[in-house]
């Protein structure tokens, strides 16, 4: 069927509050300068006013939209439009009336043969959604009296929108950019994690960010945010499932989910509900043990939290004392000048925190732990100020910033895309657990009691997701099964082979669910397919078509069933080889890119592994210490509202298909202006 408009598209897709009870009236541009009239039963051209040229309108049901009869006024095809233009000198936004008895204005500028820019009524409310959504304006904007006001010595022409008319070309914006995400997703060649982040609003109600994580044909990660779910009962057991079943349904992932990363720990009701279904929904994926997890960024804001309130009395007066000498000029030059006499280095900016991020207040710690030599000298010389720490209390805050430090390290490493994966985190966090193991024991009954809460949500999150992350390592040739084995030792102990049994096992379970999937049986693997096309890189030749297997199918066959028992499988194979050098800068993705010729079944399943996300939250969420809320406005909206603006928004970042042939058009249709000096 051939494309609609622009505004017919509208008119399709608005929702019932702005859907009109019949057609609305033509308000394109075009029709200012084309007529359409009936040529033969069924069939109508449109004429141009100006020349008579004719084009194709509609044939029966399918109507030839009308992109090609802007092209022919504002490219300036028409002739007796150009004419026109080239024989009235007129006035264009680009020049300005010359005075009477002055010397002719020096041009500027320098405009192609067409300077007709014609007005698009459908153009305009479109880019009006979209500055809507990319800006997070309020969708009542477009009744503001100022906006009215401005839009109307802008363009007396442009018909004025209401709230019900820009949230159904909103919902439109939407619904256009989510055909290009859809084609974009289903050209993935592996399958999908997602993320869910709960947002709380004054309504008691909950909104579910689900966002998807998948891997490109080239190695590369991408993420998309798929749906923002409103859940009117949030603490209910069956709310998750409902959320993560609305999300598959929608964007077809049933058979294609393999993770599932929560921004806090489940309750056991809800992991029990959910469980089961995932299970049903993959079967093959260890039954589900891969689907449950928790945002390894919350972690450590909660067990930062404890930190920061086993010491918020010291941290109040350091807080007091910062704020003495970074809010007026003159004490920080005493400062200065104190610290120069002291000569006491320090490569750490001193600086107020913001308390709604943790991370700002283990840095002004660490800088004042640093200059604590100046601040006592200040409290000394100086009768203004007032409160300074003791001696003890600036061992108490040395204490705090030890057990900060490793989860500061932690939570930078989730800021940088390139560090936020499962293996990073393996590192880190049995790290911390070790720490923590031998401190909790510790005489100082204040270090005690601190690392004994920040024992119990690190133990908890390590008895949730050490699977996923130990099975992430052994997918980095540089560590594979020995350095689960190593880490496990120190943290468990007599019973680590016990655990270590119990990766080897989900490992190899895993494995074989993998090689029951469709694979060629040669290693000559393509990324997708049974054979190998003569446009991939590895192979031979050029033309782009598949190589036939000279009827050797039998024969792969036959070589696996005669030679199967005596052949070690690639994960096998893969382990027992030498481990890679330790290098710093060591891409594990490229490695395997590489190495997938190699590892045909392997590498899908390190392709699956490696993009399973840690963290539900954003880089710039990470270091929150409170929880992320819906505005009282977008509470008010229509959920499918909320949904395609955040949805929209997301998307739009990436650019779109959509979004490019928009421009195009646009591109066409305006003037071209180079300046010329």
């Amino acid at each position: 069927m051939a494309s609609l408009t622009t505004e017919e598209n509208y008119e399709l897709m608005a929702t019932p509050e702005s859907q009109p009870s019949k057609r609305r009236k033509k308000k394109s541009i075009v029709w200012e300068h084309f007529t359409v009239e009936t040529v033969s039963a069924g069939t109508r051209r449109a004429y141009c006013k100006q020349c008579r040229q004719s084009f194709a309108y509609s044939t029966g049901s399918k109507v030839a939209g009308t992109s090609h009869l802007k092209r022919h006024i504002a490219k300036g095809t028409c002739p007796s439009l150009l004419r026109g233009s080239n024989q009235e000198n007129q006035m264009t936004p680009y020049s300005a009336p010359a005075k009477v008895g002055s010397d002719p204005p020096k041009r500027r500028y320098r405009t192609s043969a067409s300077q007709y820019v014609p007005f698009d009524q459908d153009r305009a409310r479109h880019e009006i959604a979209r500055m809507i959504i990319l800006h997070d304006y309020p969708l009542h904007m477009v009744e503001h009296r100022g906006f009215v006001s401005f839009v109307q010595n802008l363009q007396p022409r442009f018909d004025l929108v209401n709230f019900s008319g820009v949230q159904g070309d909103c919902i439109a914006t939407y619904l256009s950019e989510k055909q290009g995400v859809m084609k974009f997703i289903e050209g993935m060649p592996g399958r999908v994690c997602i993320t869910v982040d709960s947002w709380a609003s004054s309504q008691s109600m909950a909104y579910l960010f689900m966002t998807g994580y998948f891997m490109d044909i080239d190695w590369k990660i991408h993420c998309r945010l798929l749906n923002v779910v409103m859940e009117p009962f949030p603490d209910s057991d069956t709310a998750l499932s409902h959320a993560v079943a609305t999300c598959l349904s929608e964007w077809n992932l049933e058979s294609k989910l393999f993770s599932l990363t929560f921004n806090q720990p489940l309750s056991e009701g809800a992991r029990e509900n959910l469980r089961p279904f995932l299970a049903i929904k993959n079967p093959l994926i260890l039954n589900g043990q891969l689907l449950i997890g928790s945002c390894i960024a919350r972690v450590l804001t909660e067990a930062a939290k404890d930190v920061l309130g086993a010491g918020q009395e010291v941290i109040r007066k350091i807080r007091d004392s910062v704020k003495y000498v970074k809010t007026s000029e003159s004490h920080e030059e005493k400062f200065v000048d104190l610290r120069n006499q002291l000569q006491v280095p320090s490569d750490k900016n001193l600086s107020l925190d913001n308390q709604t991020q943790w991370n700002t207040t283990f840095e002004m710690l660490a800088a004042a732990s640093e200059l604590k030599e100046v601040f006592t000298c200040l409290d000394t010389s100086d009768p203004d100020y007032r409160g300074g720490a003791s001696l003890e209390e600036w061992k108490q805050v040395e204490t705090l910033c030890t057990y900060l430090k490793p989860l500061y390290d932690a939570g930078s490493a989730l800021t940088s895309p390139a560090n936020a994966s499962a293996i990073t985190m393996f590192h880190e966090v049995w790290k911390i657990q070790s720490d923590l193991s031998r401190a909790v024991t510790s005489e100082d009954p204040f270090i005690a009691a601190l690392t004994k809460l920040m024992l119990e949500k690190i133990d908890k999150y390590w008895k949730d997701c050490s699977l996923v992350l130990a099975i992430a390592v052994v997918m980095d040739p540089r560590f594979k099964m020995k350095l689960v084995e190593f880490s496990f030792s120190k943290m468990y102990g007599e019973d680590a082979p016990t655990y270590v049994k119990i990766v080897d096992n989900g490992i190899h379970e895993l494995f074989l669910e993998y090689v029951s999937l469709p694979l060629p049986l040669t290693p000559t693997y393509a990324e997708e397919g049974s054979g190998v096309r003569t446009d991939d890189p590895s192979s031979q030749g050029g033309g782009g078509t598949l190589l036939s297997d000279h009827g050797l199918t039998d024969f792969d066959v036959y070589i696996m069933e005669t030679s199967g028992q005596q052949m070690k499988s690639e994960l096998d194979q893969y382990l027992d080889e030498t481990l890679l050098p330790r290098v710093q800068e060591f891409d594990v993705l490229g490695w395997w890119k590489l190495n997938k010729l190699k590892y045909p079944t392997l590498s899908k399943m390190a392709r699956d592994i490696l993009s399973i996300p840690v963290s539900t939250l954003a880089p710039e969420a990470v270091f929150d210490t409170t929880t992320r809320e819906m505005d009282q406005y977008r509470s008010s909206l229509r959920p499918d509202t909320v949904d395609a603006l955040f949805c929209a928004k997301d998307w739009m970042q990436y650019g779109s298909a959509a979004a490019a042939a928009g421009a195009a058009e646009v591109s066409n249709a305006l003037v071209k202006v180079e300046f010329s000096g």
